[in-house]
């Protein structure tokens, strides 16, 4: 198949532009970032976006959306210039937010004012959105502080590769954190745990230099570098050689 040359190599570079601005103290035991994306494609372009475990309220075009965790990649076709205003929730935080279980958003996009309310900024930027987040800040919740330690953990530490482990280092039983994941994160700790690891293998790529697939998959914890390839096509859509080509 003919790869579109935009994708390859960094170029996307030459018509996206991304900024990602920290939140105030005040809001960042909820929001991990912002994010800001600015494009202008001629033709259009087939953008590749890969999952993390983030639930996002954006905007784009005058409309608002909530976007749930998703269990795999998405393609948005960007056309023309366009902009669009994001804010990423810290993993485990957006429940209270809501008022139910993060699961029920789960590979699902809702209009915003679903969970919002009517009186969403009309011309989003920091400013406008911390003022409106800032207006209804939920009350404490430990058990949403509890499922960002977790996805902390699995981030800050490799060698966690088990659910077991991450249970045992969290002090619950595997099916009180499966509980817990899919209450507040809204998916489950082994995705988690396969998604921080194939993280590492995309900041290899973007590091350049040659990459031994067969030794990577084992330091991931993998069976056997077939199982590993199937795990990475499951999430980003193409094999690891396939998408190394896009740094």
């Amino acid at each position: 198949m003919e790869r579109d040359a935009r994708e390859l190599g960094g170029a996307w570079a030459k018509y996206q532009r991304l900024g990602y601005p920290e939140p105030c103290a005040a809001l960042r035991p909820w929001v991990a970032r912002y994010w800001v994306v600015d494009w202008d494609y001629e033709e259009p372009y087939r953008q590749k976006i890969v999952p993390y475990p983030n639930v996002h309220l954006s905007f784009h075009g005058g409309r608002a959306h909530v976007n749930g965790v998703a269990g795999g990649y998405r393609i948005q076709v960007l056309e023309g210039a366009g902009r669009v205003f994001g804010v990423a929730f810290r993993p485990g935080c957006f429940r209270p937010w809501l008022g139910a279980s993060v699961s029920t958003l789960t590979d699902r996009i809702v209009p915003a004012e679903e969970v919002f309310g009517p009186d969403l900024p009309r011309e989003p930027d920091v400013g406008a959105i911390e003022e409106f987040l800032l207006a209804r800040l939920p009350g404490p919740d430990p058990r949403a502080t509890a499922a960002a330690d977790a996805v902390a953990l699995v981030a800050d530490q490799p060698g966690i590769t088990r659910v077991e482990e991450l249970a045992e280092q969290v002090g619950l039983s595997v099916r009180g954190l499966q509980r817990l994941f899919a209450e507040y994160v809204g998916i489950g700790p082994k995705w988690i745990i396969r998604r921080y690891r194939l993280h590492e293998v995309t900041e290899r790529m973007a590091a350049g230099g040659e990459v031994d697939w067969a030794a990577l998959a084992a330091d991931l914890g993998y069976a056997d570098q077939a199982h590993f390839v199937r795990d990475f096509r499951s999430l980003f859509g193409e094999p690891p050689t396939w998408y190394a080509r896009r740094y």
